[in-house]
């Protein structure tokens, strides 16, 4: 059963719906998986979006922050979530498809601005957030399974605009990647995207502040979709829809797309 994967942080489902559901029309993905839904579970817009064949959802929202969501064409049920570095925050949900394949996606902390835990709590809790989830994927069986979502974390040098510049910047600093590469080694993920797309600068985050975001160019590949081996070579088609970033009213993300033949 071909299937094609998405996400994206849409950096507030309700404010954003218009948008969410021109990716659902225009681009059609079997399985959408947003994060920074910014909404309670009950207040997502799931109605618009069954109305456009995406009648599953499994999700963990809260008011006005974090929150993520899967929304699937395919019958899908919840697989579970965890309160990862116990932050009692919304940012993991799993969901299977019919196929067995658990879609796992995750929101990690971005970890302020200032990358020493001494000086700023979250860039601590952005790491405690990465072990635990390293943790679990020592401890759990990921087989058949697929780890998408903004990992806030663009971990090699073609994956930022200027690799020296930003070694200090919070998202690309040698402690942020080296947890990550582990995190990333306890499951055995291949990096999807780089499996297709080995070369080259590639970024799927653009800031606000520029004034000319496209022109501008200063990206980050921050949004990522990872696979287990046993399935990792069935992925094909990756892409970032980088036209979305210039959307109406658009997030700052983004979505990423990976094609799965299982």
């Amino acid at each position: 059963m071909p299937f094609t994967l998405a996400t994206w942080n849409i950096n507030s489902v309700r404010l954003r719906e218009p948008i969410v559901q021109k990716l659902m029309q225009e681009e059609a993905p079997d399985v959408l998986c947003l994060q920074e839904c910014k909404s309670p579970v009950d207040k997502i817009p799931t109605e618009s979006f069954a109305a456009l064949g995406y009648t599953h959802m499994v999700a963990r929202g809260q008011k006005g922050y974090n929150g993520v969501a899967i929304f699937s064409k395919i019958p899908m049920e919840e697989a579970g979530s965890e309160d990862f570095a116990e932050l009692g925050h919304a940012r993991h949900i799993a969901g299977r498809l019919e196929n067995g394949v658990t879609v796992h996606n995750f929101y990690v902390p971005a970890g302020g601005d200032v990358p020493d835990r001494e000086q700023n709590e979250k860039f601590g809790q952005k790491l405690d957030y990465l072990a635990d989830m390293r943790d679990y994927f020592k401890r759990e069986d990921m087989r058949k399974s697929i780890m998408v979502g903004d990992l806030n974390i663009a971990p090699r040098e073609d994956d930022v605009w200027d690799h020296k510049k930003l070694l200090k910047v919070v998202s690309h600093t040698p402690i942020e990647v080296e947890k990550l590469a582990e995190t990333q080694e306890a499951g055995g993920w291949v990096d999807v995207t780089r499996q297709d797309i080995p070369e080259g600068k590639l970024y799927s985050w653009w800031s606000y502040r520029a004034r000319d975001w496209d022109a501008a160019d200063k990206g980050r590949r921050l949004d990522h979709i990872w696979a287990t081996p046993d399935i990792s070579n069935a992925a094909h088609s990756s892409r970032v829809l980088r036209a979305a970033r210039g959307w109406e009213k658009p997030s700052d993300h983004a979505p990423l797309f990976a094609t799965f033949d299982l």
